[in-house]
């Protein structure tokens, strides 16, 4: 008896740690979604990047006149320091070395035809002026835009937390965290922050991933120099103040109670 009283003392102070220590959760992504139908959802968040000063741009303009297509596409070697450039290209080499770079006055210095504006338009927009500019100089010109510099940063309590520069610019949370390496296990999905910068104001907005009215947040599709912060678990936080050894000791304690008496019975 006095054995079988040991034994289910230590079995509740080990259960009883462990219960305190992780609190249910949910790691589920869009719980809400009854996994038993389908589910369907009108995209309203169809928001268009718009061009900002230090945006790096391939411009290349294609037409019947060979000539003009080669003088239009010399392209423009960036200038400055390695620093800076990787600043620019969010430390990728292999971009922000070739392109037109967006000056603080909003312009790019694009060949013969000299200076145009372009911060403050969408791609589509900026397509557009080109082409007006270009036609006084080549008839029917075909114009293609696209970012070498479209950036948005990961951090907090993800696997890889970094900047990335995408391809395009048409990325959304999900995907950012997905080239993050997912979410660690005490990373709170119920509240990720979006950070986010756009004439000269800081926004901020937090996103629940268990809910899909996440889906119909204009914050849900991210934009240039986005930041995505992943907030860490109450367990992580507690134990992160308390020390490195905060977690292990009472876990050592419970299994040297629950070896002592299981010992015993054998003895």
């Amino acid at each position: 008896m006095k054995f079988n009283n040991y034994y289910l003392l230590a079995i509740g102070v080990f259960l009883l740690i462990f219960s305190s220590c992780a609190p249910k959760r949910n790691l589920v992504y869009f719980s809400d979604i009854n996994d038993s139908t389908a589910f369907q959802q009108a995209i309203i968040n169809t928001y268009e990047p718009k061009i900002q000063k230090g945006d790096i741009l391939s411009i290349t303009v294609s037409s019947l006149d060979p000539t003009s297509n080669a003088m239009f596409n010399t392209g423009v070697m960036m200038q400055g320091s390695s620093s800076q450039l990787n600043s620019i290209s969010g430390g990728n080499s292999n971009l922000g070395k070739e392109g037109y770079l967006v000056g603080n006055d909003g312009m790019i210095n694009f060949p013969i035809v000299g200076k145009i504006n372009l911060a403050g338009l969408t791609l589509t927009q900026a397509h557009n002026q080109m082409r007006n500019e270009l036609i006084k100089y080549v008839k029917e010109p075909i114009v293609n835009l696209r970012y070498l510099n479209f950036k948005v940063t990961v951090i907090g309590e993800v696997n890889q937390p970094s900047t990335f520069t995408i391809d395009n610019d048409k990325i959304n949370v999900l995907e950012a965290l997905g080239l993050a390496g997912d979410m660690t296990e005490f990373g709170r999905r119920e509240n990720v922050l979006v950070i986010r910068e756009a004439s000269g104001i800081r926004y901020m907005e937090r996103l629940d991933l268990n809910k899909s009215s996440t889906f119909s947040s204009p914050y849900f599709r991210l934009q240039q120099n986005d930041i995505v912060y992943v907030e860490p678990d109450v367990v992580k936080e507690k134990y992160a103040s308390r020390g490195p050894n905060s977690l292990t000791v009472p876990l050592a304690l419970s299994i040297i109670s629950v070896l002592s008496v299981v010992l015993t019975r054998i003895w």
